[in-house]
């Protein structure tokens, strides 16, 4: 849905096309796109990154397509910097669609893990890292496992931690309070 609304949104914009955004050689172009505002074009990186969107004094700002070699993000910007709502894909199969803030998932997202886990809710990333390690999960989220077990239930660091029930595919329910992923007060 996020790519669908990008894309719409970059063949809409109203932004005249940024000078000199056909330069094929990545230095004159970068050096050229640094002086870039309120205009759509391309910049392209050294080792096969571009960028396809918005600008704004030089840098990424608006909706806009980011790829390197390995990685890709669709998505609003702020500033040079991934910050709104984008889906950023990863080359072991990860994928996270939701909010970002400063080049971080942080706020309501969906990660898809490669092994078919997904977690739903609330992030909180400190540092980048990729792809997700374990310990950005913070709040309120539902973590559903390949296999179909589930926790729904509060997040500390990438552990469950406060209220939450686990669902077992075999239909054992644990719920109660949780802490360092272990459920330590039971509800009866």
């Amino acid at each position: 849905m996020v790519l669908i609304i990008c894309n719409i949104a970059l063949t809409q914009s109203t932004l005249p096309e940024c000078e000199g955004s056909d330069i094929k050689d990545p230095i004159k172009n970068y050096l050229k796109s640094r002086k870039w505002t309120n205009c759509i074009g391309t910049s392209r990186g050294l080792h096969g990154e571009t960028y396809v969107g918005e600008f704004y004094k030089g840098k990424f700002h608006g909706q806009g397509t980011a790829t390197a070699p390995n990685r890709k993000y669709v998505g609003q910007w702020k500033d040079g910097k991934k910050h709104g709502q984008g889906t950023y894909t990863f080359v072991n199969g990860d994928k996270y669609v939701g909010e970002w803030q400063k080049d971080k998932y942080y706020g309501q997202g969906t990660y898809t893990y490669a092994n078919g886990d997904q977690y739903v809710g609330e992030w909180k990333k400190n540092k980048y890292n990729a792809p997700d390690n374990l310990r950005e999960r913070h709040g309120y989220g539902t973590y559903t496992y390949a296999n179909g077990d589930q926790y729904a239930g509060e997040w500390k660091k990438g552990l469950r931690y406060g209220k939450g029930t686990f669902t077992h595919i075999n239909g054992k329910i644990e719920e109660g309070i949780w802490k360092k992923d272990k459920l330590v007060n039971s509800k009866k």
